[in-house]
């Protein structure tokens, strides 16, 4: 019996094959948009695991020197000899890649490539030239100023490996970047402070600080991926639950012939288990093409907003494709869960009633109602009270979601005031049979609709992010060229023949160092209009500027004064023994890191070694100043005009932000699929109702232009209320998720032409969404309009 059950059950799909393809293409596309995203946050974290484990940082205790400098190659032997087990990194960038110098003898255990147990390979790495370890794009861009060059996927993106004496050499560098302190050390050692006073002790963190710092960049990408999931799952649900409601007739059947009802619900649970492997298969496979085309332009976002270095090759991990199997199947679970619980509540005989769902569908419109209301009025108390991540994510989640359960009760307001604005009897049918019908596009709606909000809400986030970040960019790239010199020397005479030529030199110098517990860059800058005239503080105290270069307060960028939690007139220390209060706050959008600016006489008494070796001009003949540049010897590379780096800054962003652009297009080709799959399977079910219609003489193709006027007039209903919806979305996107996720606010900005546009293209999927059923019921034959009649119904 089991088999002649199941073999009834897959009859249903073989007569239904559209039914089949919604079904298994919608947890398909549902699963190919999540698993994408996995994919892409999996590589991600992989690169940052690289980095610690070949690298060190995070699983070791370092040291390092107090301001920054290199650490004397003396001071190193004096830990040693005080019984300090350390181990000096050498580290700098050449060509654009990190090079990293390790001790493999001194070393913690599993730091680096080299296997310590194999003493030939550790001596080919110590012997003769050495051996350098990287990707192929590190060696590649490292070019031939490295010796023997060995591949190792294995090491972090962008960076090679290699013994601290080759790593010197190609830095030029005689100390240590900084020591690393193995995990288990000698009883009884001196303390730090009377070995080498001017070093300071990092403790070991658990796990990379990079990896800790792009949470929140992945945390926005898997809320994305999982906003998208939804929006297919909801046509999968559509599909089961009409799937479910076509087959009573043979549930009933099945069931007065002796099936008992749990051996077919366990074959129906199979049923649907089997169809979700295969759709999530498919969806995995998908999945990894979307990960493939979106993990460059996602490496270059990590990048550039936090100097994360992340592997453009997507590698096959099981971590994401079994989530992604496995999101398949609870998807499909959730979606089918209901439909099996209807069906174990049936009565033996019940009728069928293929139709029933959609006339029933007012049982629970108070309980709808009544979840809306609560959902709508949680986010926006955690909008207005919460902070953090979490409360803005959890306040995205019921704003979405109680504005998805509002959507059928505004579209069957939206159809009664029609009604009652209908003349004629046509008129008056029309919109009855749009009521009729919401409970059966409903969830296709509410696709669209969280599609179109989360568009609407990106957009306006990016839109204006752009704007403020290009009137960023013409505040701090005020000079008309920028120069940089090779060393202190050509810097004094570079100086020294311009001073004549401009209307000013502005030195750009600064340090890194950590502020206020952050790390940060402090910046020496010389008393110019140029800063006066151009710098907008978002707040500040009065005669900020005044006393910046009086040396009697600092400016800081707003990612410092978030983290930090700063207010104005507070004492930041901004060098040993020297603390000054914050006397302003500017935007620095897309900097990862804190940023303290000093004047320039007080920044040279605090850090008398920093040179300046790159100078901002301001002049008003900026073509003649650079061929000046020119004929002094300075090469090209080393002159940059203020249009190229803003064009450049602006090609960043725009790459920064394709990620998002395209999710946003594939979630909207997702909820207009879900429209066309409603339609066409709704279309056979509506014969019974249409066809009295067209007995009374309302022609196939008027039936079939009501049909399209529909679809557009519920899509423009839809859009409607996406619109507000996806405005809310943005304002926590900017004023919560932001600051969480990137440590500054924006200011939001309205794109009605945009919000437009959005329009238009709803209305354009749900004209094409409609198109293909509304055709095929305007060329039905009228012998099957006739047959409705031929049986009792």
């Amino acid at each position: 019996m089991i088999a002649q059950g199941l073999r009834a059950l897959l009859g249903h799909w073989l007569r239904n094959p559209l039914q089949l393809f919604t079904l298994v293409a919608g947890l398909a596309l549902a699963t190919a948009l999540w698993s994408g995203v996995q994919a892409v946050n999996a590589e991600a974290r992989a690169s940052y695991d690289a980095a610690a484990a070949t690298l060190g940082e995070g699983r070791f205790a370092q040291i390092l020197d107090s301001e920054g400098a290199e650490i004397p190659l003396a001071d190193v032997v004096a830990l040693r000899r005080a019984g300090w087990l350390v181990s000096p990194v050498v580290e700098g960038r050449l060509n654009f890649v990190r090079i990293v110098g390790l001790d493999p003898l001194t070393a913690p255990g599993g730091l680096g490539p080299v296997d310590l147990g194999s003493g030939p390979e550790v001596g080919t790495f110590l012997g003769g030239a050495g051996q350098v370890f990287g990707t192929a794009e590190a060696l590649e861009a490292l070019g031939d100023v490295a010796p023997e060059k060995v591949l190792s996927p294995d090491v972090a993106p962008m960076t090679v490996v290699t013994d601290i004496s080759v790593a010197s050499r190609l830095l030029g560098q005689d100390g240590a970047s900084r020591l690393i302190v193995a995990p288990a050390q000698p009883i009884g050692q001196p303390p730090l402070a009377e070995v080498a006073p001017g070093l300071s002790l990092r403790p070991a963190q658990q796990g990379a600080d990079v990896g800790r710092l792009t949470d929140s960049f992945h945390l926005n990408l898997t809320a994305f991926g999982f906003l998208s999931f939804a929006v297919g799952l909801f046509i999968v649900h559509g599909a089961i639950g009409l799937a479910f409601e076509q087959r009573r007739p043979m549930v009933r059947t099945l069931r007065s012939l002796g099936m008992p009802l749990d051996r077919l619900i366990a074959l129906m649970a199979a049923e649907l288990l089997g169809l979700a492997l295969v759709a999530g298969a498919l969806g995995v496979a998908l999945g990894y093409l979307i990960a493939a085309a979106l993990l460059p332009d996602v490496a270059a976002t990590l990048s550039g907003l936090y100097g994360a270095q992340v592997s453009g090759a997507l590698e096959l991990r099981p971590i994401w494709w079994l989530a992604g199997l496995g999101i398949a199947m609870l998807g499909t679970a959730a979606a089918g869960g209901g439909a099996l619980w209807r069906m174990a509540r049936m009565p033996l005989l019940a009728s069928a009633r293929p139709r029933a769902w959609a006339m029933d569908a007012g049982r629970g419109r108070g309980l709808r109602s009544a979840v809306a209301v609560i959902l709508l009025a949680l986010a926006g108390a955690l909008a207005w009270l919460g902070s953090g991540l979490i409360a803005a994510f959890a306040a995205l989640g019921s704003l979405l979601i109680g504005a998805a359960f509002a959507l059928p009760l505004v579209l069957e307001l939206g159809t009664r005031i029609g009604a009652t604005l209908a003349r004629g009897p046509r008129a008056d049918w029309f919109w009855a049979d749009t009521r009729q019908q919401l409970p059966g596009l409903s969830l296709a709606l509410m696709a669209l609709l969280l599609a179109m909000a989360a568009n609407v809400g990106v957009s306006t986030m990016v839109s204006s992010f752009r704007l403020t970040f290009t009137g960023f960019l013409d505040q701090r790239l005020a000079s008309e060229l920028y120069v940089t010199a090779e060393d202190a020397d050509e810097a004094a005479r570079l100086v020294a023949f311009l001073a004549p030529q401009v209307d000013a030199v502005l030195p750009i110098v600064s340090v890194d160092r950590a502020v206020a517990g952050f790390p940060a860059e402090i910046y020496g800058t010389r008393d110019d209009r140029t800063y006066r005239q151009n710098w907008v503080f978002l707040e500040a105290a009065p005669g900020a500027w005044d006393a910046v270069f009086a040396g009697q307060g600092a400016v800081v960028n707003e990612q410092l004064f978030r983290r930090a939690g700063l207010m104005l007139g507070q004492e930041i220390a901004v060098a040993p023994g020297t603390a000054l209060p914050v006397v302003g706050v500017v935007g620095d959008y897309g900097n990862p890191i804190g940023q303290v600016i000093l004047g320039e006489a007080q920044f040279s008494e605090l850090y008398p070694d920093a040179r300046a070796l790159r100078f901002g001009l301001r002049t008003a003949e900026a073509e003649t100043v650079a061929d000046w540049l020119r004929a002094f010897g300075l090469p090209e590379a080393q002159i940059i005009d203020q249009a190229a780096i803003k064009a450049f800054s602006l090609q960043v962003f725009e790459r920064t932000f394709t990620v998002t652009g395209a999710l946003n297009v594939l979630t909207l080709s997702v909820a207009g699929f879900a429209i066309l799959m409603s339609l066409l399977t709704l279309a056979a079910l509506r014969l019974p109702q249409l066809a009295p219609v067209w007995a009374l003489g309302l022609t196939r193709r008027r039936l079939g232009m009501l049909e399209l006027v529909r679809a557009v007039l519920l899509a423009v209903l839809t859009a409607a209320v996406a619109i507000p919806l996806g405005l809310a979305l943005a304002w926590i996107l900017l004023t919560q998720v932001n600051v969480a996720a990137f440590g500054w606010r924006l200011p939001m900005y309205l794109f009605p032409v945009d919000y437009l546009r959005l329009l238009a293209f709803a209305v354009l999927a749900g004209a094409v969404a409609a198109l293909w059923p509304a055709r095929r019921l305007a060329r039905t034959p009228p012998a099957d309009l006739l047959k409705v009649f031929s049986n009792e119904r």
